[in-house]
């Protein structure tokens, strides 16, 4: 017989009740849920748990759910088969005590699985509201089987109809969703597979990219060790190339000083202790001696400094297919050495982009080579406190900044470049703004007599008069522009032709034009 045994406790024979999640379990099990919510909302009294089997949130009835197909003799376990004879649906112990009894030895019982149709075989359901009342109809609005008191009481003018005439229909209704259910078993499991195989390939994906990060990170460290192996050797030759600076400083001075004290305790001894013979026979020889010890140039400050310095974030270039940062910096920038440089450094023009260029040197006047210096440049009017020129630095990473602006209002500017706090050379200075150009618009005749007939007294669009042609029109006329927009109504020059056909025709004047005065 097959054994009915709880999932949770997996105790034999117990009461089970089914869930609607079609999972059953024991009474006592079913007890020990805790609940998720207040009753009421899955039902007039319901209670809403998880199923410990697949962890679905399922509602119950407050008694505990609908009972599986329990034990008619001993009503405490489960039943696990059907006595043929008698009808009675037995668990596993009645099972054993219905052969051991003489009055039911011969019947013959039969497991509930094997047993086809078994849930409707054999004893039949009663009323849990009517015990003695066979559930033998289905109430079709409230979708459940009654009994006869049940259609005659809750379920009055309900349509309803026997079971044996309706279980076929819900049966089909049954069926069709198993088929589509099934439908869906093979999709699922499709899918299954190939989220399997994804894992799988995922797994295999991570390996080889962790393989590939642990190449990356072993030659990184190694180029970066390389690269710190690098720059500690250009930080000893820098140190010692000082340290030589400093000593060879240090003998000079030293053999310098030595001289000198020579010199100095002669010439002593000589004023006090010798004679006005030897001070005469020797002034020479120590004049010349002082006097050139006197003349020897000497620094009063060490010839080099401690200017070291390691910048972790200057670029050092690409080593092994690798980016690295990091270099040793001696160079200190000297402001008073740096320089301005420009074609209209002291003059622009209103509303026009314009600009320079500031050089940077270091104490030795040598190009500093990098950026990332603090630069600040401030372009004030002079006679407008109030205004001022917003300018744009730009680093180019090799010692240069352009600075570029673009001055709104005419007049005197002072303009301040600091570097690092200080002046650089030439700074500050003074930046003329002229005005922009004026636009004129007129209509320029080629030249007076071609475009009026010949009538002296020609004037330009703009007022002015022309009396005369020029030299060069290729018409015979001569004449000289008497009009200041002569030139540049028509950007004409006095070399010129003539745009217009015979002497006297009007019809060949020139375009009205825009131009700049």
């Amino acid at each position: 017989m097959a054994d009915s045994r709880c999932p949770v406790c997996a105790e034999l024979c117990a009461e089970l009740r089914l869930l609607p999640c079609l999972h059953s379990l024991c009474a006592p099990c079913l007890r020990r849920l805790g609940t998720l919510g207040e009753p009421g909302r899955g039902g007039a009294a319901a209670l809403r748990v998880l199923c410990p089997v697949c962890d679905a949130e399922v509602a119950v009835p407050a008694d505990g759910g609908q009972l599986a197909p329990g034990c008619d003799l001993c009503a405490d376990g489960a039943a696990a088969g059907r006595c043929q004879t008698c009808g009675a649906r037995l668990c596993l112990f009645c099972c054993q005590a219905h052969r051991r009894q003489k009055k039911t030895a011969s019947h013959v019982i039969m497991e509930l699985e094997s047993t086809r149709d078994g849930s409707q075989a054999g004893k039949p359901f009663f009323c849990p509201s009517h015990p003695t009342e066979e559930l033998r109809l289905f109430c079709e609005q409230c979708d459940q089987p009654v009994c006869r008191d049940c259609v005659v009481e809750r379920h009055r003018q309900h349509p309803y109809d026997f079971t044996s005439n309706v279980a076929h229909r819900h049966g089909d209704c049954l069926r069709e969703l198993l088929r589509s259910t099934r439908r869906h078993l093979g999709t699922i499991e499709d899918v299954l597979g190939q989220i399997d195989g994804m894992g799988s390939t995922i797994r295999v994906r991570a390996e080889s990219v962790a393989t590939e990060i642990c190449q990356f990170a072993r030659g990184y460290v190694k180029t970066i060790e390389e690269h710190r192996d690098r720059l500690l050797k250009q930080l000893e030759e820098l140190k010692v190339q000082k340290e030589n600076l400093l000593h060879l400083q240090k003998a000079q001075l030293q053999q310098l000083l030595q001289d000198m004290r020579t010199g100095v305790e002669f010439t002593e001894r000589l004023l006090t202790s010798g004679s006005d013979l030897e001070i005469l026979v020797t002034k020479g020889v120590v004049a010349s001696r002082l006097a050139k010890l006197n003349s020897t140039a000497y620094s009063t400050h060490p010839s080099v400094d401690d200017g070291i310095w390691f910048s972790p974030q200057e670029r050092a270039g690409q080593y092994h297919g690798y980016e690295v940062f990091g270099a040793i910096l001696s160079k200190a920038i000297d402001p008073a050495k740096c320089t301005l440089h420009g074609e209209d450094l002291h003059s622009a023009r209103q509303n026009e982009l314009t600009g320079f260029t500031l050089l940077c040197n270091d104490t030795a006047g040598e190009r500093m080579g990098r950026g990332g210096e603090a630069v600040r440049v401030t372009i004030t009017h002079k006679d407008k406190k109030d205004c001022a020129v917003k300018p744009t630095v730009c680093d180019n990473g090799d010692g240069t900044y352009h600075v570029s602006y673009s001055p709104e209002e005419p007049g005197l500017y002072a303009v301040c470049v600091c570097v690092k706090g200080q002046h650089v050379q030439g700074s500050p200075f003074t930046l003329l703004v002229k005005n922009k150009f004026r636009k004129h618009q007129g209509v320029f005749h080629c030249c007076t007599f071609c475009s009026s007939g010949g009538q002296k007294a020609a004037r330009c669009a703009c007022g002015g008069t022309m009396p005369g042609g020029f030299q060069g029109c290729g018409h015979g006329h001569k004449g000289h522009p008497g009009c200041p927009h002569w030139s540049c109504c028509g950007q004409v020059t006095k070399s010129s032709e003539c745009l217009g056909g015979p002497p006297g025709d009007s019809s060949q004047r020139s375009l009205l034009r825009t131009v700049a005065l």
